[in-house]
């Protein structure tokens, strides 16, 4: 059964204004009859302001009579046309403002480390547009000079749990169909100036 709201509070407005039996407004609040007969002695609730339900439009005058003439009867809580928040969307996730220009880096890093991945698995993942995306994987993005491939995880783009399941995710939907997985790309690391001199740099 549904509650009002502050019930402990509505209780102690019930208590003070009106004849209803302990039991009622125990049932209605959502309270065991010995808190509500507690609220009466002072013993309970001491110092917390009554709210009025009937102003708060949880209860009618016509409803408070009908119960106090019925003590048998139950008192039944009005509906309220309160907005209920709604459910997120499976949009891409929100990001916060500080972290934003981080995401072509978090992009860079998972186009390099993670190539099973499909563009809109990565969108997902980081929050971020397939546009973006491609402009990264075909090098047109407009701050691609300055781009450094970092973990996204590291960056706090993503989780690491999530980023696991999408690779998983990836790499069951390739085998399943019979594509090979590409390899990691990595950039090639510059040979040693001591290379032709049969010298290291160890």
């Amino acid at each position: 059964m549904s509650q009002p709201l502050m019930p402990k509070a509505t209780a102690v407005w019930l208590v003070e204004n009106t004849s209803l039996e302990f039991e009622q407004i125990a049932e209605f609040c959502g309270l065991h009859r010995l808190e509500v007969q507690g609220i009466a002695d002072d013993e309970v609730a001491v110092g917390i302001q009554g709210i009025d339900p009937i102003a708060n439009s949880q209860l009618t005058q016509a409803e408070i009579d009908r119960c106090q003439a019925d003590p048998t009867a139950r008192l039944k809580l009005l509906k309220l046309d309160l907005p209920q928040p709604s459910k997120r969307t499976k949009g891409p996730r929100y990001t916060p403002v500080a972290k934003r220009h981080d995401k072509p880096d978090g992009i860079a890093w998972v186009l390099r480390h993670h190539p099973e991945l499909k563009d809109s698995q990565i969108s997902k993942l980081i929050g971020t547009t397939k546009t973006t995306i491609q402009s990264i994987r075909d090098r047109s993005h407009w701050n691609m000079a300055n781009i450094r491939p970092r973990d996204p995880v590291l960056l706090g783009l993503c989780s690491q749990v999530d980023l696991n399941a999408a690779v998983e995710k990836a790499r069951k939907a390739a085998e399943k169909a019979g594509i090979a997985i590409p390899a990691p790309q990595f950039e090639e690391e510059a040979p040693s100036p001591l290379a032709g001199f049969g010298l290291s740099n160890d």
